[in-house]
């Protein structure tokens, strides 16, 4: 029981998703933790607040609020670690992955047995693209809590993001020999197959898996991501196109239903899919992308208003992370391709260049466009800022 009174909510953090899913706050997590004495007075002003912001956070217009709220109970009882976990979340949810990850952190270093916890901090962490910290918190609480089923599957995830498939498949093995017949296991462990390019094994146990869970979005969603291994596009629609039903706020599955559609050229249903993931997340950078590339697919040259709203979000996106090479990327592709605006291609292609991988594939073809215009004269005024 927490310091509320009631029966604490759960999180809900979806596997392979693009961030945290926002579901419901709640005053406590899944595992108690020992507290030390405090005045009823101090703790009932604190809660109190944190009460009301889980109230506020159930109206996407109220997050402000709640946000507010959940920071005084911080300042008035630090140590009430259930607080800094609902704010953690709120701001991850928000987009604000920086200060997320400092309330996460002392919520876990307060509650460090809470599993709703660890997982929430291992989420944000890895969307900081910090896979090792996020393995490493997460090894840890499996290693005094091997029972902890969620934090192990997610654990597996990381692995497998970290391209650690044995130590992947040793651990959903581990979880699948306490929990037999566990569909969600069963799809982690086949999503570490179908990594290790081990597609019919993956088949198999994601088949198992549904006959176990039909009617679950998660593995549907990991159907629908071997069914992409296997080029079977029309089925790995199919089966995101269940998971978004099955769980609207699954955004993986949008934007992996989004993705499908783009590669058919079905862009105004694309472009549907990577709203409705934006509704949920609305600092998602892969909906922002996917969505620019739906508009663009519809824009004309005598229609171009699809083409500016796709270089607002993809000048969003650079301004707001510079090193974003994708972002930059398709910006330079959309000047250059659809808008007719040379000088402005040549220097995100430019850009491009000087933040690309190596061995990016897109490298040649925005090379050969920087030189065929070198000469031209760049206006600096056109540039996105940085």
């Amino acid at each position: 029981m927490s310091r509320c009174g009631r029966a604490p909510t759960r999180w809900r953090n979806a596997l392979a998703a693009s961030g945290l899913l926002f579901a419901s706050l709640g005053c406590g997590s899944s595992v108690s933790v020992a507290e030390a004495p405090r005045t009823a007075r101090a703790e009932g002003a604190a809660v109190g607040k944190m009460i009301r912001a889980v109230a506020q956070a159930e109206r996407p217009a109220a997050r402000t609020e709640a946000v507010a709220l959940l920071r005084q109970a911080v300042a008035e009882d630090p140590d009430l670690w259930e607080a800094r976990f609902n704010l953690g979340v709120l701001l991850a949810q928000q987009g604000e992955l920086g200060p997320a990850r400092l309330q996460l952190a002392r919520a876990h270093e307060l509650a460090p047995n809470a599993e709703d916890v660890v997982t929430a901090l291992a989420e944000v962490l890895r969307r900081l693209d910090e896979l090792p910290r996020a393995r490493a918190v997460l090894a840890d609480f499996v290693g005094r809590y091997p029972d902890a089923s969620q934090a192990g599957l997610i654990l597996v995830f990381v692995l497998r993001e970290s391209g650690e498939l044995e130590l992947a498949l040793e651990r959903a093995r581990a979880l699948l020999k306490q929990q037999p017949g566990d569909a969600a296991a069963l799809a982690e462990l086949a999503l570490t197959h179908l990594a290790r390019a081990e597609v019919e094994v993956a088949e198999l146990l994601i088949q198992q898996a549904l006959q176990i869970e039909p009617r679950g979005a998660v593995v549907e969603r990991a159907a629908g991501l071997i069914a992409l291994g296997r080029g079977e596009d029309a089925l790995a629609f199919s089966h995101f196109a269940r998971a978004t039903g099955l769980d609207p706020n699954d955004t993986a599955a949008g934007l992996n239903t989004g993705t499908v559609l783009l590669q058919a050229g079905v862009y105004p249903r694309a472009e549907k899919h990577f709203r409705a993931v934006l509704e949920v997340d609305p600092e998602s950078d892969a909906a922002k992308l996917g969505l620019a590339a739906a508009l663009r697919g519809q824009g004309r040259r005598d229609d171009p208003e699809p083409y500016r709203a796709a270089e607002l979000l993809l000048r969003e996106i650079v301004v707001a992370l510079p090193e974003h090479w994708a972002a930059t990327h398709n910006l330079a592709v959309l000047y250059a391709e659809s808008m007719d605006r040379p000088l402005e291609a040549t220097a995100q292609f430019t850009r491009f260049l000087s933040i690309a991988p190596a061995s990016h594939p897109a490298r040649a073809r925005a090379q050969k466009w920087v030189d065929e215009h070198s000469a031209a004269k760049q206006d600096p005024s056109t540039q996105v800022p940085h």
